[in-house]
């Protein structure tokens, strides 16, 4: 028997199918029926009322009012900001954002990648309040930002058709790629020059500058990033916040793994591998 079948061996059903349901609910199907939910696991309605009882009663889901449906409650929450706050990267990461906007006076975050999506995991707020309104653990689709592109550098195409299969790509402005070989393209001029820039390519009248954060491995954990609350500006300023967030960047790889870039403003390390 293998090590896989020896994991599966060890697997509680019950727990599966109550992380499986948990899973379910999403930013855009945020209230699931009970019967909804028989459906989509393949499960009998009386296994899943027991689900949702189980998790109702800890805080998992709870009731809409009256209704038949259901939606994620607190304790998922709650769950979601332990995690954060335990994480050494948010750890690190806080005052390095915070130092940012304070020198910017820009809105300031930091993100990772889970799969299609990017996430925020912390955020400092600048002065404008155009687009403050991003909150800890937003998503955004991956393809279609500049935080995406940067958190996929070093991906051969053949890793990006892993992820994405023959699904399309969504197109949100004309800058889009709506392709896996015009989303390799950016890609890999993104980490060639060692961050990203989008002028409104995500959402109109938004720019966005992102560079990439390395663990001890050399390999992509993060990104740091600053929201400008406008599509053009001057190329000198913009020359100076992109110093600034690469800056950032840096000097958040070198707290995660103990490692100084060598001429950490003027080139990534995956520059090597994209050239």
């Amino acid at each position: 028997m293998n090590d896989n079948s020896n994991g599966h061996r060890y697997l509680v059903p019950a727990l599966q199918r109550g992380m499986q349901l948990l899973g379910q609910f999403s930013r855009d199907e945020r209230e699931l029926t009970g019967a909804e939910l028989s459906r989509r696991l393949g499960l009998p309605r009386a296994s899943v009322f027991r689900l949702l009882q189980t998790l109702e009663q800890m805080g998992f889901v709870e009731r809409v009012g009256d209704t038949a449906s259901y939606k994620l409650g607190i304790a998922v929450l709650r769950l979601g900001f332990e995690y954060l706050a335990s994480m050494e990267l948010t750890e690190h990461g806080r005052p390095i954002i915070d130092d940012l906007c304070s020198h910017t006076g820009l809105s300031a975050h930091l993100v990772v990648r889970d799969g299609r999506e990017v996430v925020f995991v912390a955020k400092a707020t600048g002065r404008s309040f155009m687009f403050n309104s991003i909150q800890v653990g937003a998503r955004m689709p991956a393809h279609a930002t500049v935080l995406g592109r940067v958190l996929f550098g070093g991906s051969t195409l053949a890793d990006l058709t892993r992820l994405y299969g023959s699904a399309t790509l969504d197109a949100f402005t004309a800058q889009t790629p709506t392709t896996l070989g015009a989303l390799k393209d950016l890609i890999d001029a993104d980490a060639q020059r060692g961050h990203g820039v989008s002028q409104g390519g995500f959402e109109s009248g938004i720019s966005t500058v992102a560079a990439p954060v390395f663990d001890e491995h050399l390999r992509i954990a993060a990104a740091v990033s600053v929201t400008i609350p406008s599509q053009h500006f001057d190329p000198q300023a913009l020359a100076d916040v992109v110093a600034q967030v690469r800056d950032a960047a840096a000097r958040l790889s070198q707290r995660l793994s103990h490692w100084l870039p060598q001429g950490r403003r003027s080139q990534s390390p995956l520059a090597k591998t994209t050239a």
